[in-house]
């Protein structure tokens, strides 16, 4: 069975930005260690069965899912989001 990991921090190209690319996803296992995935290896986590993400928003767990923009680039957005990943994007910056 494919783990359920739960992503709650990220790294993107600008902070500031709602609209600039996710570079890296991350969180807190189990055993309360910190992890951070490129979204290269996120989106390949995906395809391959190794993980299924999810964050919680509001109380709800919301999928995370690969999207493709208009130039063919897969990204990371959940399953909530209609065309911006803004759901990924308002998590806080996953530590260094």
């Amino acid at each position: 069975m494919t783990p359920h990991v739960q992503i709650s921090c990220i790294n993107k190209s600008n902070r500031i930005s709602h609209y600039e690319r996710i570079l890296a996803v991350g969180g807190v296992s189990r055993d309360g260690a910190a992890w951070r995935l490129s979204e290269a290896s996120a989106i390949a986590g995906i395809k391959n069965g190794t993980y299924a993400f999810y964050i919680s928003q509001q109380g709800h767990l919301v999928d995370v899912v690969i999207a493709i923009g208009p130039k063919g680039r897969e990204y990371l957005k959940t399953a909530s989001d209609a065309v911006r990943p803004d759901d990924l994007l308002a998590l806080p910056e996953c530590p260094a």
